[in-house]
């Protein structure tokens, strides 16, 4: 089954933008416009945009899938080096993310035991340090 842009794009939950822009940065081929009617997509872009989505879905850049699909008949070690790397920067966020609940949970606790409403524990830690 072919799909025109239109139906493709809605077949996937996409914007037509969408398509036109991964075909710009080279994630899919553009079909080649036959002499009248439209253009039509082929199975294989299905399955090339849903893996491009899945791929989003698991916080890879652009970038990133450009790379995956240069891969796709690499050996896996050289995919499994690229999925590596994502995981040491996912892991390194939810570190960050872990710090800063830590923080807003103790700034939180501070304005919780705070008897003096005149001033906010969350406000005056964001306020530089005065000079002597």
């Amino acid at each position: 089954m072919t799909r025109t842009i239109s139906r493709l794009a809605k077949e996937l939950g996409v914007n037509i933008e969408t398509i036109r822009f991964y075909e710009r940065k080279g994630l899919i081929q553009q079909p080649p416009k036959p002499t009248t009617g439209y253009r039509h997509y082929p199975s294989e872009t299905v399955n090339r945009i849903h893996f491009i989505k899945r791929a989003q879905e698991l916080g890879f850049t652009l970038d990133e899938i450009v790379h995956l699909l240069s891969l796709e008949d690499s050996p896996c070690n050289e995919i499994q080096a690229l999925a590596n790397n994502k995981l040491e920067k996912v892991q390194a966020k939810i570190l960050d993310l872990r710090r800063l609940e830590n923080a807003l949970e103790a700034l939180l606790s501070q304005c919780h035991e705070n008897d003096d409403k005149s001033h906010c524990p969350i406000i005056d830690s964001l306020q530089p340090p005065l000079s002597p």
